[in-house]
């Protein structure tokens, strides 16, 4: 059983901090791209789910780079983490890795089931604003 995020999703997440901590500014791709110790060829995957979303807009060429568009009090980490990994549905079981059959549950399945729950509620009520270290502290 494992319980992680991507590394993908934490750039996301970092990705989104740094542009909203600009407060409006254009945030260039170079600079963000050493901010997050990655390549600027890997950081275009990085924020094309961001600006699909609608976060996020893209201005290319060499004076262009990324500004955000929606307050990060208003993206919660779920979202995001949905954003880049695609929807969090229900995973499957626990011990078996497919969706329980209903005839045939496992054992830890309703426990498992209200973990899930719990830890989807609370990404879901955790935005980038209050839960991701401003870019200054990365």
């Amino acid at each position: 059983m494992r319980l992680e995020m991507t590394k993908k999703s934490d750039l996301a997440l970092k990705s989104l901090r740094c542009i909203g901590d600009a407060e409006g500014e254009l945030v260039a791709g170079k600079w963000l791209a050493d901010k997050l110790e990655i390549t600027t060829h890997y950081l275009p995957q990085v924020i094309s789910p961001l600006v699909k979303a609608g976060w996020v807009t893209s201005t290319p060429g060499p004076r262009g780079g990324y500004r955000l568009l929606v307050a990060l009090e208003d993206i919660s980490v779920l979202e995001v983490i949905e954003a880049i990994e695609g929807r969090i549905e229900d995973q499957g079981c626990v011990q078996r890795g497919i969706p329980c059959p209903e005839f045939d549950l496992c054992a830890l399945h309703a426990p498992w089931q209200s973990a899930r729950d719990a830890m989807l509620k609370e990404l879901a009520a955790a935005t980038i604003a209050e839960n991701v270290r401003p870019c200054r502290d990365m």
